[in-house]
C-alpha cells in the first residue's frame, strides 16, 4: 500500500488499546476496508454493508442517512457492552467525527482516529478496478483526500484520545491470525468437525450451499462419480463431482438432466 507522511500533522502514537471506538479516516480508495479486515469481522461496521442492507445496493448514495441510522444504533448497542468497534467509512466530515466521538464518550470508551494517508492517484486508480455502482468519482475522491490532509493536525482537539497513521502500526499479524484460525477451523484443526468433503463445494459455490447441500453416494446418476442434491422446499437439483471436468486431473461440476 502506497503511503505518505503528512509533514504538518502533529506526532503520531501507536498505542490502540482495548477496547476502544477506531475511526477510520481516508478518501475512498485509500484501503480503509484493507485495514478494517484485520480486525475480526464482528468488529467492523462498514457503512456500505449498511447501505445495502437498507436499499440492496451498497454504491447506492441515497440511501447513506438511513445507512447512518442503522450503523447508529449497531454502535451504541456495541458500545454500551464495550466491544471493540471499527468504523468503516470516509468519516472525512468534522461532524461525522463529532457523533462518533460523542457516542463513545457516553459509554465510557476511548477514542482512535485511524489515518489512512494513501496518495490521492492512487485513491483515484483503484476506482477503476470496482463495480459500477462502488466506484467514486474523482472530484469527490480528491476533496476526501484533501479534507482528510487538512483534519489530520486537529484531530486531538476534536477529542481523539489516539491518533494513530497506518503507516506506523503493524497489523499483518492480526490479519494473519484471522486467516489461520478461519483455515484450521476449516480443516477441523481447531477441534472442530471442520468442512471435510465440502471444502471444495464452498469454494465453487459459496458458503451460503452448504446448508442446503446432501452427498447421494448411493445414486447411479452420474457413472460412478460422485453426486450430491441441492434441495431448498419444492426445488431441487441433482449435481456430479467431475475429476477431469475441462482436462486431465481438472475437478469440477456439471448439473445432472434427467
Amino acid at each position: 500500500m502506497k503511503t505518505f507522511r503528512l509533514d504538518n500533522a502533529l506526532p503520531l502514537n501507536t498505542t490502540i488499546p482495548e477496547p476502544s471506538l477506531i475511526c477510520l479516516i481516508g478518501a475512498a480508495g485509500s484501503g480503509k476496508s484493507t485495514w478494517a479486515s484485520t480486525w475480526p469481522d464482528t468488529q467492523v461496521l462498514e457503512l456500505d454493508r449498511f447501505r445495502a442492507m437498507v436499499s440492496d445496493d451498497g454504491g447506492c448514495q441515497e440511501s447513506t442517512a438511513d445507512a447512518v441510522f442503522a450503523l447508529q444504533a449497531v454502535l451504541e448497542a456495541r458500545l454500551a457492552r464495550r466491544k471493540m468497534t471499527v468504523i468503516d467509512a470516509t468519516n472525512c466530515e468534522k461532524s461525522v467525527r463529532a457523533d462518533l466521538v460523542a457516542t463513545a464518550r457516553r459509554h465510557g470508551l476511548p477514542t482512535v482516529a485511524l489515518v489512512i494517508a494513501t496518495l490521492a492517484d492512487v485513491c483515484v486508480e483503484r476506482q477503476e478496478g470496482r463495480p459500477a455502482n462502488r466506484q467514486v468519482p474523482e472530484h469527490v475522491v480528491r476533496a476526501q483526500h484533501a479534507a482528510m490532509v487538512e483534519v489530520v493536525p486537529g484531530l486531538p482537539d476534536e477529542g481523539f484520545d489516539y491518533v494513530v497513521g497506518a503507516e506506523g502500526i503493524s497489523r499483518l499479524e492480526a490479519l494473519l491470525h484471522c486467516v489461520s484460525d478461519s483455515r484450521r477451523a476449516d480443516l477441523g484443526w481447531d477441534g472442530g468437525e471442520g468442512l471435510g468433503d465440502l471444502l471444495l463445494v464452498r469454494r465453487y459455490f459459496g458458503p451460503e450451499i452448504l446448508p442446503l447441500w446432501r452427498w447421494r453416494d448411493a445414486s447411479v446418476l452420474a457413472d460412478g462419480d460422485r453426486v450430491a442434491e441441492v434441495r431448498l422446499g419444492a426445488d431441487s437439483l441433482y449435481l456430479a463431482q467431475r475429476t477431469d471436468i475441462d482436462g486431465e486431473g481438472d475437478v469440477g461440476f456439471e448439473v445432472l438432466v434427467a
